[in-house]
């Protein structure tokens, strides 16, 4: 990989990507998805494309999680991709091995999904846009509308595998364990069985919540001061602990999570990557109230 460029780490301000954003070694990628509440409590994800072609950053992709960038052979949702598949489709959005990589979406953790994988591959020259295209909108920085503009397809090969997603085995022998923290980014309510579930109520026995929706400003959509999440992380144990594995509905709010607990230096973080879709799907148990 290249040198990252000057001020270009895991979260960039608007002002730094305004200043770059015609390097033709940065790439914006837009990777939004949205979620509809079904009867029953699960949600139906649609593609954010049609938004994205309403307005995005110009010059930036679009990632599509859904189909492009997750194992679509898998019967659960968002699940991780092999390194080749993966490297795949990057490639054919004109990332290549030193691409410096911006990623924004409109609720920011579909975004930190990607950043997370990409680090999870070995690939670090990524960083999230704090604020997303929100905060760049409200800057009446410019806009475009439409397509994707082509790009030449590049060559990317990933070969590391750093560990950072896990599977039910993994959670499950962490269940009781003194040396691993289990959090729950979905919300309190949700924590405590209420709110929408997928497929049975409540949480995985003996985590605890920080919820991913309270990372960031509701006004600003940019992350609140990292003081003030180091004491949200600090009051539940996840900064002082030797391992945490971060959950959620289907391993997409947990990365918000984990990118905040990075940013924090906590760096032994894993994805339990199947989340609540499978674990509350199995007989293992659950607890509420």
């Amino acid at each position: 990989m290249s040198e990252t460029l000057n001020g270009f780490g895991p979260l960039v301000s608007t002002e730094w990507l305004a200043a770059n954003l015609s390097r033709p070694d940065v790439r914006v990628l837009d990777s939004t998805v949205t979620l509809h509440p079904l009867p029953g409590g699960d949600m139906r994800a649609e593609s954010g494309l049609a938004a994205f072609e309403q307005a995005h950053i110009p010059g930036a992709g679009f990632a599509d999680l859904i189909q492009d960038l997750s194992d679509t052979s898998s019967p659960l949702r968002f699940t991780l991709p092999s390194a080749a598949a993966f490297a795949s489709a990057l490639g054919r959005l004109g990332i290549g091995p030193d691409t410096h990589v911006v990623l924004y979406a409109d609720v920011a953790h579909w975004a930190t999904r990607l950043w997370w994988m990409l680090r999870h591959y070995g690939f670090d020259n990524a960083a999230i846009l704090d604020g997303g295209l929100h905060a760049w909108k409200a800057e009446g920085r410019a806009l475009e509308s439409g397509a994707a503009k082509p790009v030449a397809a590049q060559s990317l090969t990933l070969t590391q595998n750093r560990g950072l997603f896990c599977d039910m085995a993994a959670v499950q022998s962490a269940m009781g364990a003194d040396d691993i923290l289990t959090v729950n980014a979905l919300t309190e309510e949700q924590h405590t069985g209420g709110g929408a579930n997928y497929g049975r109520p409540g949480r995985i026995p003996g985590s605890v919540c920080v919820a991913a929706r309270g990372l960031t400003d509701p006004t600003t959509k940019r992350f609140r001061p990292l003081s003030e999440l180091r004491e949200r992380f600090e009051s539940v144990g996840a900064l002082s602990a030797p391992q945490v594995i971060t959950y959620c509905g289907g391993g997409i709010a947990a990365s918000g999570d984990s990118f905040i607990l990075h940013l924090l230096g906590q760096d032994n973080v894993k994805i339990y990557d199947a989340s609540l879709q499978e674990w509350a799907k199995s007989d293992l148990p659950m607890d509420v109230g």
